[in-house]
């Protein structure tokens, strides 16, 4: 099987509800499987993951100050600008392992300061902030792969 026919197959499969393939032709074998993301090393066989939505359960009996102090949060949380990552790769919060991270929660940043690196096809691209603020949440851990457009920090303005 040529490599461009194992790539149309995970175009394929990536669009449909198809969660898992197996093929076995002439002594070669393929599996690929969608799976959520996983924070491990990836692993021998050809792997497309995707991102899961997470599902918080709610307390049935609120109190008015749980419901006001959710509501704030809730908007400030809309009032967030979200950072996507402009490629997919692997991210990375420091520029090597011994040195402290770009950013951390509560850090203030400009227009333009560097948030991470992503790594795509062994170049490593750093990631800007397009706004000034505070940052509020970072959405992915350390050397974790991530997806075109998917958030990667919540910046107060």
């Amino acid at each position: 099987m040529k490599f461009q026919h194992i790539k149309e197959l995970i175009e394929l499969i990536d669009k449909k509800d198809i969660t898992s393939v197996d093929i076995e032709k002439e002594g070669f074998k393929v599996s690929i499987k969608k799976e959520a993301m996983a924070l491990t090393e990836p692993s021998v066989y050809v792997e497309r993951t995707i991102d899961t939505p997470h599902i918080e359960a709610k307390r049935p009996n609120n109190t008015k100050e749980d419901i006001k102090e959710e509501k704030q949060e809730k908007q400030e949380e809309d009032n967030a600008y979200i950072i996507k990552s402009p490629i997919v790769g692997t991210f990375y919060s420091a520029p090597s392992p011994d040195v402290s991270n770009y950013v951390k929660v509560g850090d203030k940043v400009k227009k333009g300061d560097t948030l991470c690196i992503i790594e795509a096809m062994k170049l490593m691209n750093e990631i800007e902030a397009e706004v000034s603020g505070e940052i509020i949440e970072i959405l992915v851990q350390n050397e974790a792969v991530v997806e075109y457009g998917q958030p990667l920090f919540k910046i107060k303005e």
